[in-house]
């Protein structure tokens, strides 16, 4: 199965978000089973196993992340700390190379873990480059890579272009105010 969602390549904690996304209208969660769930995997670049409690550390990992993000609260944080605690970095010298390795206390917990520290290393980045997709109708999350910080949407292509769209339909279609008399 391909990844189908319409907004891939972020990173990994907002790429969990992404997770959940609305198309034409409906509303589709890629984490409702666990072959979703090994296609996330896969898309994300982690090999590690897909079984259920996996999932369900993943999706209570993304609950807890869209509320800090969406409106940050001391509880979310001592959630996200939760998550955090299942996991640490071994350090390791290869070859004259540093490597890092995560490790999880319960292996179900090292994808969601991931996603946790990714969310950290964000936040320790620019936290304001953090962003909702601008469309009032959209859900999706990214990472403003951009020079000047001001991305809006999730994909020009598609969010971008509609609010564009909906701008030009309300300026042809607005029946035009008669002038005053003089």
């Amino acid at each position: 199965m391909t990844d189908p969602r319409p907004l891939v390549g972020e990173p990994l904690s907002l790429d969990l978000l992404n997770t959940r996304w609305i198309q034409d209208g409906v509303r589709h969660d890629l984490l409702d089973t666990t072959g979703g769930l090994a296609v996330w995997l896969r898309s994300a670049g982690l090999h590690e196993k897909g079984d259920r409690a996996a999932l369900d550390a993943l999706r209570e990992t993304r609950e807890i992340l869209l509320t800090l993000v969406d409106d940050p609260s001391a509880e979310a944080a001592d959630a996200l700390n939760g998550v955090l605690a299942h996991g640490s970095l071994r350090y390791r010298l290869e070859r004259g190379v540093p490597a890092r390795y995560p490790q999880a206390d319960d292996p179900a917990w090292l994808p969601a873990w991931q996603a946790a520290a990714d969310y950290l290393r964000l936040l320790s980045d620019d936290p304001a480059r953090i962003k909702a997709c601008a469309h009032p109708d959209c859900v999706l999350h990214f990472h403003d890579a951009t020079k000047n910080g001001t991305r809006r949407w999730c994909s020009m292509a598609v969010c971008g272009n509609r609010a564009k769209a909906a701008r030009h339909y309300e300026r042809t279609k607005r029946p035009r105010e008669a002038p005053a008399p003089r």
